[in-house]
């Protein structure tokens, strides 16, 4: 047997495996140098940028200058937007932008609003302070500031924040791009829009996050030439980052949505292989840990839809179809506690208890139960003067079940509380030995098994 340390929650447990298991690398860092000197980075991207005049010369003349950023949902640790964003206000203001005229606006979409002491642990306290009064997260349901832009030619709504469409300038900070799924139009497009607009691509067989053919970034690009057709194309000035670690930044680049966003993936496509080239030949059984982590519980914590669907199934699951057949058995190791945020997460419990039991299917989850909570205006009224997500950000976190169209069965080894995988349909096992032996007991004895070494990771606090 090969013994491995397997992530499990905030610890390891230890897991052992058939002689023949195959080891698959988790993908989270990527060969790519790190950058020696993010200042340098970041001035070469304002200063340098791929197809636009440098930021300082497209911000003269201009009186209102918005400067948004990723959440801090964003898997990135390294100190981007603490080294970035006061570089950018440093452009502007030798631009003759009056510092009265930047507004910094946390593109958080229909996740939930971060305090301003919250934003200071990844902006920096010293910003903070100084645009206090011009530092906001985004508000999707705020009727007077949404703008209809117009429809796509697939008749895709485009909504924005008047903080797009009413400024001069916008300068956007994306601080990583994971894989396919991040970065372009989806900063914008999403990060600063409505649920008007988000519902579109915003289903579980759209969103994606493949490097190629991406369907959900086909349709924001065709948002963004809307964006730019009605605001112009030199309207905003995109930060595109590529990390080469969750830790450490390879590079950035500057200039208009498009390009940053061809190049991005085309420094991704040349340093991170695709996932089903991984493994010769697809296994019967993917066995990997579950961390106790979420982006969704940044400066707040998990609960059973983020433990096992939302990341489990989500941001980790995208190799069971990489690494497993058809039909083949997921084992997760993981203690999926039965805990509740119902400050950050109100709507998650009411899931579980209320959908869960009805379906598994997020295609129906979606269309019967999704326009319910879309509508519901003390939830909402949470998500706009609380911390709260927006409700249907609990139903989007069952969009992963769709693996289970991939996977026929799912066992979870190390639950502290049986009921809690076994209420989502998910077996259950004592560690991950006896999780395989269960799993050879319907592919057979010599049923392949593939290992994803995951590290141990924590929410942002």
């Amino acid at each position: 047997m090969i013994e491995r340390q397997v992530v499990c929650g905030d610890r390891f447990v230890t897991g052992r495996l058939p002689d023949d298991t195959s080891i698959v690398s988790s993908g989270l860092s990527v060969p790519l140098a790190p950058s020696s000197d993010l200042q340098a980075t970041v001035r070469n991207a304002l200063d340098r940028p791929l197809d636009t005049a440098p930021l300082v010369d497209l911000a003269r003349g201009a009186r209102s200058v918005t400067v948004a950023f990723d959440d801090p949902t964003v898997p990135c640790y390294a100190p981007v937007w603490a080294v970035a964003l006061p570089l950018v206000i440093d452009a502007l203001t030798r631009a003759g932008v009056p510092e009265t005229g930047i507004r910094l606006v946390c593109a958080n979409s229909l996740h939930r609003r971060f305090s301003h002491d919250e934003l200071a642990r990844v902006i920096g306290a010293d910003l903070v302070e100084r645009f206090a009064p011009r530092l906001r997260s985004h508000d999707g349901e705020d009727p007077d500031d949404i703008v209809h832009l117009g429809t796509t030619p697939s008749g895709l709504d485009v909504t924005l924040s008047r903080a797009v469409t009413e400024a001069d300038l916008v300068v956007y900070l994306n601080c990583s791009t994971t894989r396919g799924f991040s970065g372009g139009w989806k900063s914008i497009c999403v990060g600063l829009s409505s649920y008007r607009s988000i519902h579109h691509h915003h289903t579980p067989d759209v969103m994606s996050m493949s490097l190629d053919r991406n369907r959900m970034h086909a349709m924001l690009d065709e948002m963004g030439a809307v964006v730019e057709r009605e605001l112009g194309a030199d309207r905003i000035f995109k930060l595109e980052t590529v990390l080469a670690n969750p830790l450490e930044v390879h590079t950035i680049y500057g200039g208009r949505v498009g390009a940053c966003r061809r190049a991005a993936l085309d420094t991704m496509r040349a340093g991170q292989p695709a996932r089903r080239d991984l493994l010769d030949e697809p296994a019967d059984v993917v066995v990997y840990g579950v961390p106790d982590w979420s982006p969704y519980a940044a400066f707040a914590h998990g609960n059973p839809i983020l433990d096992l669907v939302s990341t489990g199934l989500g941001y980790l699951g995208g190799m069971i179809q990489a690494a497993g057949k058809p039909g083949c058995t997921v084992v997760l190791a993981s203690p999926c506690p039965d805990r509740w945020d119902d400050e950050h997460h109100p709507s998650y419990r009411e899931v579980w208890d209320n959908v869960v039991p009805e379906t598994l299917d997020p295609d129906v989850a979606r269309a019967t139960y999704e326009p319910i909570y879309a509508a519901r205006s003390d939830l909402i009224d949470r998500y706009r003067h609380g911390h709260a997500f927006h409700p249907v950000h609990g139903i989007m976190a069952l969009y992963p079940l769709k693996r289970l169209r991939h996977a026929s069965r799912v066992i979870v080894a190390h639950a502290e509380d049986e009921s809690i995988p076994q209420h989502l349909g998910f077996d259950t096992a004592r560690d991950i030995e006896e999780s395989i032996a269960m799993a050879r007991e319907q592919h057979g004895a010599d049923a392949r098994v593939a290992y994803v070494d995951y590290p141990l990771a924590f929410n942002r606090s």
